[in-house]
């Protein structure tokens, strides 16, 4: 399929050329998607498209909500940043001090910040290759019980490797010990409320009718495909990380299916779970660099705290390390920031991607906030950036140096 993508909206006075961009973007898009921007914390583009030949639904429009995959992550490092800029948290601190029984098993030294940088050790949840299905992983209780209690893969700290749904967890809890309420809870109090945001982890059921489902363009790799790519990197099937790293995969696949129902929706998932839209993303970014309509998230000090980076002299545990830095990203305290296969809004920028081609972003440079959401899951972050966001993010990039 190939052509000019339908696109509703609006685009303010000197970022039309924005809304163009995303059309082309989206010609090949065989979904549904949104893109939104914010500068200096004002509105200037809010689109959606979902044009004829797309299997996104002829409804489809900027108040449509839909699976955030990992940019959820980005809504759980807020709530942990709202909390430290508060004096409750100290990123720094050993887990122990806020959740004492995670101290077990070779722990005690873990810090709140090994959590936010994926550097805990604890890819999965659990040892067994086939991963925690389902309804198990819906049960936060056991989840968080059980992560408690795990001996970590390498000495915390000491190495990098993405932490795809155990995160989300983590985080959560520790956040959850210290406000008293879920990560779902207080994101909805202390964050979506004061900005008016359709942002949530835990989509209440009033806002089901909004919900869009999304889908993949190709197949998920078998168990079978999965294990010999690892052996290929020297990975033996017994291999403790051979193991985590193949119920990762599984344990990916039971969220993708749980959030394809009203009871996966409603759970908190906070790793991969978000719902929400383009519109509410970029909103979020925004109240982070500055105030929107009076309400500011974050400080400025927090802000360049949080976009630090914290794992440029780390490598994945080996075989993973490559010996040159191979497979590395790059983390500040809970946010991705600019590589080759994410270039962001530039070198300053900082945000999360999810699976499929989602994104969360913001520069501080500029006054750029973006959220960009589709309902087609196809960006495969090997191959580098998502072919739908190169020319809307040069547009927006050139629309902003217009007005600078």
């Amino acid at each position: 399929m190939s052509g000019e993508a339908v696109v509703s909206g609006w685009a303010a006075p000197g970022w039309e050329t924005v809304r163009e961009a995303f059309a082309r973007g989206q010609a090949d898009d065989p979904g549904a998607a949104q893109l939104a921007v914010h500068h200096h914390g004002r509105p200037v583009v809010d689109l959606a498209s979902s044009g004829p030949g797309q299997t996104g639904p002829a409804s489809y429009g900027t108040d449509s909500v839909g699976v955030l995959m990992s940019v959820t992550k980005g809504l759980v490092a807020v709530c942990a940043h709202l909390l430290s800029q508060r004096g409750m948290l100290d990123l720094d601190a050993p887990v122990a001090r806020y959740w004492p029984e995670y101290g077990a098993a070779g722990k005690g030294a873990t810090t709140v910040a090994d959590l936010l940088t994926h550097r805990a050790g604890l890819p999965a949840f659990t040892c067994d290759a086939s991963g925690v299905g389902l309804p198990g992983l819906l049960d936060r209780e056991s989840r968080v019980a059980e992560l408690a209690s795990m001996r970590p893969l390498w000495e915390p700290g000491s190495a990098f490797l993405y932490h795809a749904l155990t995160y989300g967890h983590l985080v959560g809890e520790v956040i959850r010990r210290v406000a008293g309420v879920s990560v779902g809870a207080f994101f909805a109090s202390e964050v979506a409320r004061p900005l008016g945001l359709d942002l949530w982890i835990g989509l209440p059921e009033e806002v089901e009718h909004r919900f869009v489902p999304q889908f993949s363009v190709r197949p998920e790799p078998t168990p079978a495909q999965i294990s010999g790519f690892l052996a290929g990197l020297g990975l033996s099937p017994a291999d403790p990380l051979s193991l985590a790293l193949r119920a990762t995969a599984a344990e990916l696949a039971a969220a993708t299916e749980a959030l394809a129902t009203r009871r996966g929706r409603a759970a908190e998932l906070p790793g991969a779970g978000g719902i929400g839209n383009a519109r509410s993303l970029s909103r979020l970014y925004a109240a982070l660099l500055g105030p929107v309509e009076g309400v500011r998230l974050l400080s400025r000090q927090t802000v360049d705290r949080a976009r630090t980076s914290r794992n440029e002299h780390l490598a994945p545990p080996p075989p993973l390390d490559g010996g040159d830095g191979a497979g590395r990203s790059r983390f500040g305290l809970g946010f991705e920031l600019p590589r080759p296969g994410l270039p962001m809004l530039g070198e300053g920028s900082f945000g999360h991607a999810g699976a499929g081609g989602r994104l969360g972003m913001a520069c501080p440079g500029n006054g750029l906030a973006v959220g960009y959401v589709c309902t087609a899951m196809s960006w495969e972050p090997a191959a580098g950036p998502d072919p739908r966001w190169t020319e809307w993010t040069a547009a927006v990039l050139a629309s902003a140096a217009a007005r600078s």
